[in-house]
């Protein structure tokens, strides 16, 4: 027979009460009493009842995504993402929400999520740029009872809720090399911010194939252009002006429609290769059209559902399968769209 919550209190030598604290999160447990239930509970092969146990709190589970005020299409499409699952979840006993913090105000970001109170929120999923105050933050929010995880934009914390960025921009670099074959020349990188994490990782993923395997090519310094169209379209204009040999262009941030104009102006002289991320109706537009070569894409819902799994398994005090939350890197182009 599985073993009881009373099995697990015998095996951990503790209270029935202190069991139901550690199984539930709640405070006034010491963290030696909580490692030995935890213990206890993979040497017994102890599994809770989580349909019995999620009834038992009389209450939904109620998870929130913090994400930018601003954003492109890819955000919308979390967004309605997000507010999908919150309309199946509730079967579940499970609520989402959305939280919109100013990614570019790391201060104003901080304050908003130090409001959040764990009376009314159980867990939160960032999605914002790691900077010290949002780190700190995080730190305030957990201290307070509130579950975090890194959200798309990676944060140095356990979680983390996307695909593997480095590997993502290495899958860049090789695309752009494969296709440009033997021809050489100049390839520009663009993105919002080299302050993310998830644009540095990209670029050292596609700066490593490159440079290895590709030495007829050669990668201009990442241009910012922080999510400005009027930037995007000058920072751009100035590297073809300033660059006749322009045969590729990596675009890293989730934002693609300007590029891709500008890019195009330029593809009736010169041929270039483009690669972007993330599917949305302009970049499968031009999927289509063969304004883009190919799309490395990572599928919203799947994010936003592994993230409502993985807070509400550190809501449970327990663990997910990892394998059932690992975020695949798609490749799209026009034939497989």
């Amino acid at each position: 027979m599985r073993p009881t919550t009373k099995d697990l209190a015998k095996a951990a030598g503790v209270s029935l009460a202190t069991v139901d604290r550690v199984l539930n999160g709640r405070s006034g447990v010491r963290k030696k009493t909580i490692a030995t239930v935890n213990d206890a509970i993979k040497r017994i092969g102890f599994e809770r009842n989580q349909i019995a146990a999620t009834l038992a709190r009389q209450r939904a589970y109620r998870f929130a995504f913090a994400v930018p005020r601003s954003g492109g299409e890819f955000l919308d499409e979390i967004i309605e993402r997000i507010r999908e699952f919150d309309r199946v979840g509730r079967a579940e006993m499970i609520e989402t929400e959305v939280i919109r913090i100013d990614d570019r105000d790391p201060h104003e970001a901080a304050r908003t999520l130090g409001r959040l109170s764990p009376d009314k929120i159980d867990g939160i999923a960032i999605m914002a740029p790691e900077t010290p105050q949002i780190r700190d933050a995080l730190h305030r929010m957990r201290e307070r009872g509130i579950e975090t995880i890194p959200f798309v934009a990676n944060q140095q914390e356990d979680g983390f809720v996307g695909i593997d960025n480095r590997a993502a921009g290495a899958t860049a670099g090789r695309l752009m090399g494969r296709f440009l074959g033997q021809r050489q020349g100049t390839v520009i990188a663009l993105t919002e911010t080299t302050q993310s994490r998830d644009s540095l990782e990209r670029r050292l993923g596609f700066d490593g194939v490159v440079n290895r395997d590709y030495s007829n090519l050669r990668v201009l310094p990442t241009l910012e252009t922080h999510g400005d169209p009027g930037r995007t379209r000058h920072v751009l204009r100035n590297a073809l002006d300033a660059h006749d040999d322009v045969v590729g262009l990596y675009i890293m941030g989730a934002e693609a429609r300007t590029p891709i104009e500008v890019g195009g102006q330029l593809n009736a002289i010169n041929r270039l290769v483009v690669i972007a991320h993330e599917r949305t109706l302009s970049t499968e537009a031009a999927l289509r059209s063969g304004e883009i070569d190919a799309v490395i894409h990572q599928d919203p819902g799947h994010l936003v559902r592994s993230a409502v799994r993985i807070l509400r398994a550190k809501c449970e005090n327990r663990s997910t399968l990892a394998s059932q939350e690992r975020i695949r890197i798609e490749i799209l182009i026009a034939e497989n769209l």
